[in-house]
C-alpha cells in the first residue's frame, strides 16, 4: 500500500492540490512542532519554516521534535531534520532568521498558497498578518494560553484580520517607579529593556508601551526629568566604540544616578536606600569571568558575572550598530537595534543591566532564563493544547484550499469542567481596521529617476483623484504633507525608498476622505521615454466609512463591556460563542444587581420611581 493511499481516499481531489501546495509556517515552537508534523504527514508538497529562536532545555517537555543534543541549535533547522524523517517525499526549507527581515518581502509571501502562524508574540503576528494582506495570501492564525487556544482563518477583504479586534495593551508601569523606586524584578527588567536599551541602541523610551507617562503626582517630576536624562545619555552614546564607552555608561546609570537618588534622604525613610556600584571594583572581581558566563542561563549570576556580561554584551551590540551605520545609505534613517527575547546579544544586555540594578536596590536578581520569560511576555504552554490547536489549523486549511471559505470557522479551545472545542462563523472585516481597512497597491519605480513629486502629482492627484489635503509617510517618518514639501524634488533613491519599502498615504480631507493606501515599492529601471513611476495594477480607493453613532440608551456601554471581555486578552487567544455567552450572563447578573441598588436608593430617598438616580459604581448606569 502506498504511503499516501489512505490520505488520498479521505481527501479525494484535494489530496492532489495538497501535494502540489507550497506553504509557509512561521514559528517552530510549541504549536509549530505539532503543526509541522501534521503538514508533513498530510503530504503537503513543499513547506518553508521560519524561526529565529534556538532550542532551550525548557522546550523539550512539549516540543517533541527536539532532543537534549539539540539544545542551543536552531529550532527551524532541527525541526526540518526531525520532521523530514516522517515523510521523505516532502520538501522542507528552513530559515534561522527573523520573519521581519528584508528577504521575506511581499513578493516572497506571494509565492505561497497558504501561510500558517505559530508565533508567541504580538508584534510578529501583526507583521505576518500585514504581509499576508499585502500579498493576498490566506493566513491561518493560531495561539495558545495554558488550556485555551484559538485558530482563525484570515482572508483579505472577506474575513476579519488579526488587528480587526483590538488587543489589550501590555501592562505599563509608572515612570517614577521604574526610574526611582523599583521594588520588584519586573521593574528592573522593564528599566533595562524599555529605558536603558532603547536610549542607547534604539529609539527614545517615549515610545515604550511598558512605561506609563501619565503626569500624575510624583510621576510628573520623573517625566519632566526624562528629557535631561536623554541628553546626558545621548552624549555618552556618541562615544560608542571607544574604550571609555562602557565605563561612562556604567558610571552614569549605576553610580551617578544612584548617588543622586540616595541624596534625597526623604525618599528612604521607610525603605532601603540604594547602594551605588563601583566600576573598578567589579572590573577586578570579574577578571576570571569569560564569555561562557552568559550561557549559564539557568543559574543566577553573581555581581561580577553580571558585570562581565554587561560589558561584553555592550561591546557586541556596539559593534553591530556601528557596522549597520557604516553600511547604511546617506538618505536612509539612522539604523537602530530592537530588543528581541530570542536575540542573544539584546537579551544578555537586558538581563545583566536588570540584575545590576536589582542588586543596587536590594531586589533578588533572576536567572537569564527567568528574565527572558518576563521580558518577552512568554505565556505558559501545555503540550495537549498545542497538539489540538495544530490539528485544528490543518482542518481549517483544508476548507481554504477547497475554496470553501464560507465553511471555515473561528475555532477555539476553552476549559470549564472539561475541555471543549467550540467554533463560530468567521466575521466580516472591520471597516475601521487600520490594517485591513486599507488599500494595498504596488508602485513600479525607477528609483534613480522617480521623484516624490511623481507620486504626489501623477499617481495620487491625477490617477487616484486626491485633493491637496493628504500626507505620505514611511513608517513614522513624514515625507510629505501640505506644510512639508521639501522632499518633493528628491528621487526615491535619495529618500531611501528602495525595493520592498512600504509607503502609506493618509487622506486628511474633512469630507469624503479616502481610506489609507499602503504602497509597496518594486525597483525597475526603465527607458527615458517611459514613466519613472507607475502603478503595477489598477487601483480603486474607496471612501472611509462613516463612524457608527454612539448609542445613548445604555446598550453601547453594555456591548463595549462584553466586547472587551471577549476580545481584550493580550494574545487574542479567546474569542467565541461559548465565552461570549458566559460573559453576557455574568454581565446581565451585574446589571440586575445594579438595578436593584438603584431602586433601593430611590425608596430610601422617598422617590416614586421617576427620574434618574446615579450611584457610585463601576460599570453600566441604568436609566429607567
Amino acid at each position: 500500500m502506498a504511503r499516501d493511499s489512505l490520505a488520498q481516499r479521505s481527501l479525494g481531489t484535494l489530496h492532489g492540490r495538497i501535494k502540489e501546495a507550497r506553504v509557509l509556517m512561521v514559528g517552530a515552537g510549541g504549536i509549530g512542532c505539532e503543526l509541522l508534523k501534521n503538514l508533513v504527514l498530510t503530504g503537503f508538497g513543499e513547506i518553508h519554516v521560519v524561526d529565529l529562536d534556538t532550542i532551550d532545555l525548557s522546550n523539550l517537555n512539549r516540543q517533541f521534535l527536539f532532543r537534549n543534543e539539540h539544545i542551543k541549535k536552531s529550532k527551524a533547522l532541527v525541526a526540518k531534520e526531525s520532521a523530514g524523517k516522517f515523510n521523505p517525499s516532502v520538501k522542507i526549507e528552513a530559515y534561522h532568521d527573523n520573519i521581519k527581515d528584508a528577504q521575506f518581502n511581499v513578493a516572497w509571501f506571494q509565492t505561497f498558497d497558504i501561510v500558517f502562524n505559530a508565533l508567541d508574540n504580538l508584534d510578529a503576528r501583526r507583521h505576518v498578518n500585514k504581509m499576508c494582506l499585502a500579498a493576498n495570501v490566506p493566513l491561518v492564525e493560531s495561539g495558545t494560553t495554558g488550556f485555551n487556544g484559538q485558530v482563525q482563518v484570515i482572508r483579505k477583504g472577506k474575513t476579519e484580520c488579526y488587528d480587526c479586534t483590538p488587543k489589550s495593551p501590555p501592562k505599563s508601569f509608572p515612570v517614577c517607579t521604574i526610574r526611582s523606586t523599583p521594588s520588584q524584578p519586573i521593574h528592573c527588567i522593564v528599566w533595562g529593556k524599555s529605558y536603558l536599551f532603547a536610549e542607547i541602541f534604539g529609539l527614545s523610551e517615549d515610545g515604550a508601551p511598558e512605561l506609563d507617562h501619565s503626569k500624575d503626582s510624583e510621576n510628573a517630576n520623573e517625566v519632566a526629568n526624562l528629557q535631561k536624562e536623554a541628553h546626558a545619555l545621548k552624549r555618552i552614546r556618541e562615544t560608542m566604540g571607544s574604550e571609555d564607552f562602557p565605563r561612562l555608561l556604567f558610571n552614569k546609570v549605576f553610580k551617578e544616578d544612584i548617588e543622586r537618588l540616595r541624596s534625597m534622604e526623604g525618599m528612604w525613610k521607610f525603605m532601603r536606600a540604594p547602594e551605588a556600584l563601583d566600576y573598578n571594583t567589579l572590573l577586578q572581581e570579574s577578571l576570571g569571568c569569560g564569555p561562557a558566563v552568559a550561557q549559564k542561563d539557568q543559574v543566577v549570576w553573581t555581581a561580577a558575572e553580571n558585570f562581565a556580561v554587561f560589558v561584553d554584551s555592550l561591546r557586541r551590540l556596539s559593534t553591530r550598530l556601528e557596522e549597520s551605520r557604516a553600511s547604511a545609505g546617506v538618505a536612509n534613517p539612522a539604523p537602530i537595534l530592537s530588543f528581541d527575547k530570542d536575540d542573544v546579544d539584546t537579551l544578555d544586555f537586558v538581563a545583566a543591566s536588570a540584575n545590576l540594578r536589582s542588586l543596587i536596590f536590594g531586589i533578588e536578581p533572576r536567572s537569564k532564563f527567568d528574565i527572558k520569560q518576563m521580558a518577552g511576555n512568554i505565556i505558559p504552554a501545555i503540550a495537549t493544547t498545542n497538539a489540538m490547536t495544530a490539528g485544528l489549523c490543518v482542518l481549517q486549511a483544508f476548507k481554504v484550499m477547497r475554496g470553501q471559505l464560507d465553511k471555515a470557522k473561528f475555532a477555539f479551545l476553552t476549559r470549564s469542567t472539561e475541555r471543549v472545542i467550540a467554533s463560530e462563523s468567521l466575521q466580516k472585516p472591520n471597516p475601521h481596521c487600520a490594517t485591513c481597512g486599507v488599500v494595498f497597491a504596488t508602485l513600479v519605480a525607477d528609483t534613480k529617476r522617480a521623484k516624490l513629486s511623481n507620486l504626489v502629482e501623477d499617481v495620487l492627484k491625477t490617477q487616484l483623484g486626491y485633493s491637496d489635503d493628504f500626507s505620505i509617510k514611511r513608517e513614522a517618518e513624514l515625507l510629505y504633507d501640505m506644510e512639508e514639501d521639501v522632499h518633493l524634488e528628491k528621487t526615491f533613491e535619495e529618500l531611501g525608498l528602495k525595493a520592498d519599502t512600504f509607503i502609506t498615504v493618509f487622506d486628511e480631507a474633512d469630507e469624503d476622505a479616502k481610506v489609507d493606501v499602503i504602497f509597496s515599492v518594486i525597483e525597475k529601471e526603465v527607458g527615458k521615454g517611459q514613466k519613472a513611476l507607475s502603478l503595477l495594477e489598477e487601483v480603486v480607493v474607496a471612501k472611509k466609512p462613516a463612524k457608527p453613532a454612539v448609542e445613548t440608551n445604555g446598550h453601547a456601554a453594555v456591548n463595549a463591556k462584553i466586547d472587551s471581555v471577549v476580545h481584550g486578552d493580550t494574545n487574542g487567544t479567546l474569542n467565541g460563542a461559548t465565552k461570549r455567552k458566559a460573559d453576557e450572563a455574568d454581565l446581565e447578573d451585574d446589571i440586575m444587581r445594579k438595578k436593584g441598588k438603584v431602586m433601593e436608593e430611590r425608596k430610601a430617598n422617598g422617590g416614586n420611581g421617576n427620574g434618574i438616580v446615579v450611584i457610585e459604581d463601576d460599570g453600566a448606569i441604568i436609566l429607567d
